[in-house]
């Protein structure tokens, strides 16, 4: 019998302040932040029922197995992962589709896990749609920082060095061929050569200006199968240009536009193929006047069906 696509009834709402993963703290205000910009109210306004489960808090971490030598922060970046994990997977059972708001980029070894844990429960295939600037597929040996928000992708796609983060050994690890990393325009050397050896799926800028976004976005999304699939989204930030988005720790220059942006979240929407999102990476002491964190807002407003003309509304609000 196959699978219903439908989307899930509500959204769940789990604020990560972790900053530990990133050379410039302060990401971990952001939950804080996208609270007081007012998302929730602006996803009630497009007909969305919101549930806001507050903040994860990290579990202590037994001594005897704390990592050593994995990256800065490693022990406590793995109590975290654990305590995150934890609490994704208790919101995948109750059934909404969750947005897990950070935070550093570090976040997703616990939120990506978790999916790949339910949606190997409920007969899924995960995909991962990376959102970012940067690739976060260096490893121990071949990252600059020895900053962990720099290496979740490695360790979501099993790199032996950094498995010791993961908080069961059994977590199921994502297939290369499952991760597409779009809208890349800073990636270290050792890491460009590792994308290529393991074929990540990666779009650059150079690939999003000489065909755009919509024909790249539509390509990767029609392979899916929107009964089979369950599509985590992760998005940085940082992914959009520091003009638009200056509250971010790791800005590059030559981001998304404002309408180039706003078009991703459009497609993902018409596509209803998403079933989990991060939005990380906000540091709000880099922000100008809350600049990013309303942008962020109003870009999840078009993720979740907010559209110029009324034809796209959700279902529960052609209702009311």
């Amino acid at each position: 019998m196959p699978k219903s696509h439908a989307l899930p009834s509500f959204v769940s709402l789990l604020g990560i302040p972790l900053d530990l993963g990133a050379s410039v703290r302060g990401a971990a205000l952001g939950p804080a932040a996208f609270r007081i910009a007012g998302l929730a109210s602006h996803l009630e306004g497009l007909g969305h029922t919101v549930r806001d489960h507050g903040d994860v808090a990290p579990l202590a971490f037994p001594p005897a197995s704390q990592p050593g030598g994995i990256g800065r922060h490693d022990g406590a970046i793995a109590a975290w992962t654990r305590a995150i994990r934890e609490r994704a997977l208790a919101l995948f059972e109750q059934g909404g589709l969750p947005i897990f708001l950070g935070g550093d980029h570090s976040l997703s070894m616990g939120t990506v896990s978790a999916a790949a844990a339910h949606a190997r429960r409920t007969g899924r295939n995960l995909v991962v749609l990376w959102l970012d600037a940067h690739a976060d597929y260096n490893t121990p040996v071949t990252s600059p920082s020895g900053n962990l928000h720099g290496m979740s992708v490695a360790c979501l796609t099993g790199e032996p060095a950094l498995q010791g983060l993961l908080p069961v050994p059994d977590a199921p690890t994502i297939a290369h061929r499952d991760v597409h990393l779009f809208g890349l325009r800073s990636i270290d050397r050792d890491e460009r050569e590792a994308l290529a050896a393991d074929g990540l799926n990666s779009i650059d800028m150079r690939m999003i200006d000489e065909f755009g976004v919509s024909a790249l976005l539509r390509q990767l999304l029609g392979g899916l199968d929107p009964a089979t699939t369950h599509l985590h989204v992760s998005f940085d930030l940082d992914l959009i240009d520091p003009a638009l988005a200056p509250g971010v720790g790791t800005p590059v220059q030559g981001g998304l536009t404002y309408r180039e942006a706003h078009l991703i979240m459009e497609i993902l929407h018409e596509s209803s193929l998403m079933r989990s999102l991060d939005i990380v990476e906000l540091n709000p002491f880099l922000d100008d006047r809350g600049k990013s964190a309303h942008l962020a807002v109003d870009l999840i407003g078009s993720l979740f069906g907010r559209t110029v003309l009324a034809k796209a509304l959700p279902a529960a609000r052609a209702r009311a």
